[in-house]
């Protein structure tokens, strides 16, 4: 017989699955929801960590690329003084928390801005090494660590000087909210710089000092712990088919103190594309994100169901086998015995005739068969009868279905729904609310280091640039910053003087904006422009056009669900996924999240999250303004996120989605097994019924092929062998009947 044919296959596949299943249904429809944290919590710490990583990673580079491009703009013009140039970098960027040139042969301070940059710690011979002007750390006495960044100013005829930068490893506007810290961490699990936890001469009583202690305690244990995480390599450390982010992250979880328990998220500052490496990924740096939550253990199911799921399962799985072991393949199996008995001449007794089905219709053929081999004519004995035609396999097939549909059904569509009263942890509402806070903050900044890099070149270009000249300094801005569109110099009347990348889009004819950055409607998409002033050139402007590109891809963050930049008008500007260009938010219910989160608490609007409840369509929600400073603050945009709750790794969803997989295997188990049988054995039956009769009819010329080799096809060979002796029946009869009417 075939491997895969037969009747015997499906069926013992079918019965291995359904017993695999019942396994299954036992162990994970068991205890679902013991975890006194839900996975949920723990994946939104890992994100939050994530989105830190992410902020500090690019907030570094971008200021070494500052950094380098000014000096490099610098280096294009007539030689300033040390002073002017600290000058002009104080006045475009505020980034820096110290700056100084120096000139390199003599080591001699020519200039010096804000705090003082710890020069002993450079040595000035090994700057012309291979990496001698990567960015280095430095630990200072006070025990703060301080980044410093490097760019050389070389003018023809001068002495080389070099221009550094310090600044310290802080987070660039990450929401914390009020019970959260974060850290960062060098390889060795050394804390470097962290926020969130007061110092103990900041808070007032015993206990919060005592706790202050407890948090920096289990805060150096998390960082030792994601220090040795972080070795591994990020994809080994992902979990198989996740992706997001490409460095290295995960959750942990730590003690408890006065009923709270410890979590933390950490990430490995990774570069934006697979395979690359920026500066701040060399620098080997880990965030940690600490915050203290309440367990709240939510048992949502028991031993008991999985075991009377898996025991229902049990009996109606062997109900199902013992009805086609009975009713199609031990018919079958007899009938293939039956007909070997014919072809061997053993024709004494009856053959014995299923009573339904394919398998009657072939037993009542044989049975008339053995009679024409034994010398009766063909139409001696009546065919099978209408019943038997009625009932056959297929419909055996399908009452089995309907048999295992009786357990899957109320797994799929019943059973362990999640309801309206699932219970979502108030700190996932926190996280949402904080981490689309963190995310506005990131686009903000975005938006205001584009205008000062356009306030930067456009103070770089005097009365006397020429055009060429002004088409270089653009062209070298827009090949190192892939944030804009198109680059360009306008005067007072609104004529391009030059200009790099894609056409203008822009109203023609019109002079510079007096906005520093606008938005208007160019039909397709949002033109976001950012103007510059050019000192001394009599109204003339740098204009950068944004790529809507590079806005969305800030927002394309995991566990955040949709989000959308919206303008004061609540019209989307922006998404992380498809949207239509100053189309209305979907629904009236962010809307007023929206317009309600732009109203001033105290000084300035706040971010806000808010669960909403319709039914079984649980949505959590947040929107945050711009608040902050620089020339973005005047667009009025609000980022708002949403998610439904469904997706979210909680307890009673998991619940929900453990039963409902159940279900699908059970169907797709039927499905699988019994189409299977189906195809190999009740189609190639029917067929078999319908030569057998035709053959006991008198079909004497239709050669028989076997198709299959299994029962099926058996039963074919035994019947062309059949066939082939019937003619030799025929003639011994004529002779026979011929000599009687001789005598």
């Amino acid at each position: 017989m075939s491997l895969l044919g037969g009747i015997r296959p499906p069926i013992a596949v079918l019965s291995v699955l359904l017993l695999a299943l019942a396994g299954i249904t036992a162990l994970s429809l068991g205890r679902v929801g013991d975890d006194r944290i839900p996975k949920a919590v723990l994946t939104s710490q890992q994100h939050f960590a994530e989105d830190g990583a992410i902020g500090m990673r690019a907030s570094i580079d971008e200021s070494v690329t500052d950094l380098t491009r000014t000096a490099e703009l610098f280096n294009a013009a007539e030689p300033v003084p040390a002073d002017a140039v600290l000058d002009k970098i104080s006045n475009v960027y505020q980034k820096w928390l110290g700056t100084a040139v120096v000139e390199i042969k003599s080591g001699k301070l020519l200039a010096a801005r804000g705090e003082n940059v710890p020069l002993t710690a450079i040595d000035r011979s090994k700057l012309g090494d291979e990496n001698g002007l990567v960015p280095r750390m430095v630990r200072l006495p006070n025990g703060e660590t301080r980044l410093l960044s490097f760019a050389l100013l070389n003018w023809p005829g001068e002495p080389q000087k070099l221009l550094i930068a310090s600044s310290g490893l802080k987070f660039p506007g990450i929401s914390l909210g009020g019970f959260r810290a974060i850290a960062v961490i060098d390889q060795e699990g050394h804390v470097l710089s962290q926020d969130g936890i007061p110092e103990p001469e900041q808070v007032l009583t015993d206990l919060q000092r005592e706790e202050v202690a407890e948090s920096n305690k289990q805060l150096k244990k998390f960082a030792a712990t994601a220090a040795e995480k972080a070795k591994q390599h990020p994809v080994k450390a992902k979990e198989p088919g996740s992706g997001g982010f490409r460095g290295v992250s995960g959750s942990l979880t730590g003690g408890i103190y006065l009923g709270d328990r410890s979590l933390a998220g950490y990430a490995t500052l990774a570069a934006p594309q697979a395979g690359e490496a920026t500066v701040a990924t060399g620098l080997g740096l880990t965030v940690v994100a600490m915050v203290k939550v309440a367990e709240t253990p939510t048992g949502t199911s028991s031993m008991l169901f999985g075991l009377l799921a898996a025991g229902a399962l049990l009996l109606i799985g062997g109900i199902t086998v013992a009805l086609l072991l009975g009713t199609v393949q031990r018919p079958l199996i007899r009938l293939f015995l039956e007909s070997r008995r014919l072809t061997r001449g053993d024709l004494t007794r009856p053959v014995g005739e299923p009573k339904y089905g394919e398998a009657a219709r072939i037993g009542a053929a044989l049975e008339r068969l053995r009679r024409q081999l034994l010398g009766e004519p063909a139409d001696a004995h009546a065919p099978a009868t209408p019943a038997r035609r009625r009932f056959g396999a297929t419909t055996l097939l399908a009452v089995c279905g309907v048999i295992l549909l009786v357990w899957s059904a109320p797994l799929l569509l019943l059973l362990n729904r999640a309801g309206d009263s699932v219970v979502v942890p108030q700190q996932i509402v926190n996280d949402q609310r904080e981490r689309t806070d963190t995310l506005t903050d990131r686009v903000r900044r975005a938006l205001n280091e584009g205008h000062a890099d356009l306030a930067s070149v456009a103070s770089l270009i005097g009365d006397r640039t020429k055009p060429s000249e002004m088409t270089e300094v653009l062209e070298h801005t827009a090949n190192q910053h892939l944030r804009y569109q198109s680059l360009y110099v306008l005067d007072a009347d609104g004529r391009v003087l030059a200009r790099a990348g894609d056409d203008p889009r822009s109203p023609s004819g019109k002079g510079p904006a007096t906005e520093p950055i606008r938005v208007f409607d160019a039909g397709t998409e949002p033109v976001i422009i950012g103007t510059a002033e050019v000192p001394g050139r009599h109204g003339a402007a740098v204009v950068g056009e944004f790529r809507i590109d590079f806005l969305n891809s800030l927002l394309k963050r995991p566990g955040l669900g949709a989000v959308r930049v919206v303008d004061a008008q609540r019209r989307v500007i922006a998404g992380n996924t498809g949207y239509l260009a100053f189309q209305k938010l979907p629904n009236g219910r962010l809307d007023a999240l929206v317009a309600g989160t732009n109203q001033k608490v105290g000084m300035s609007p706040r971010p806000s999250g808010v669960l909403y409840r319709d039914g079984d369509d649980i949505q959590i929600a947040a929107a945050a303004p711009f608040v902050g400073g620089g020339a973005a603050k005047s667009l009025g945009w609000t980022v708002v996120s949403w998610q439904p709750a469904s997706g979210l790794a909680i307890a009673e969803y998991n619940l929900q989605n453990r039963t409902v997989l159940a279900g699908l295997l059970g169907v797709t188990a039927a499905a699988a097994c019994l189409g299977w049988m189906y195809i190999v054995v009740v189609r190639p039956l029917r067929t078999l019924a319908d030569q057998a009769e035709a053959l006991a009819d008198g079909d004497r010329r239709t050669v028989l092929y076997p198709r299959h080799h299994d029962e099926v096809g058996a039963v074919v060979r035994s019947l062309e062998l059949i066939r082939q002796q019937l003619p030799g029946q025929q003639r011994k009869r004529d002779g026979a009947t011929s000599l009687a009417g001789r005598n």
